[in-house]
């Protein structure tokens, strides 16, 4: 497997109880391995399979929880 990592762009979160509702389902959703949420970036790191879950489920797992993605996109290469 090879892991890929998407950046989601989450204007609404703004406190840990937020952090902690998003980490919780993508905990749940399987393919995701990892998920960091920085609140003040207003930002949800992914590490996930792309073989297993694609990043419109995962972003769609953000918005069920009631938190808006309004851009996704790959993390900066360096």
């Amino acid at each position: 497997m090879t892991a890929s990592t998407i950046d989601l762009a989450v204007p609404t979160v703004h406190c840990t109880a937020c952090k902690l509702n998003i980490e919780e389902e993508l905990e749940e959703l399987h393919g995701v391995e990892s998920s960091a949420v920085d609140l003040e970036a207003k930002q949800v790191t992914v590490i996930y399979d792309p073989d297993v879950v694609d990043a419109r489920a995962i972003a769609a797992a953000v918005e069920a929880v009631g938190y808006p993605v309004t851009e996704s996109r790959p993390p900066p290469t360096a």
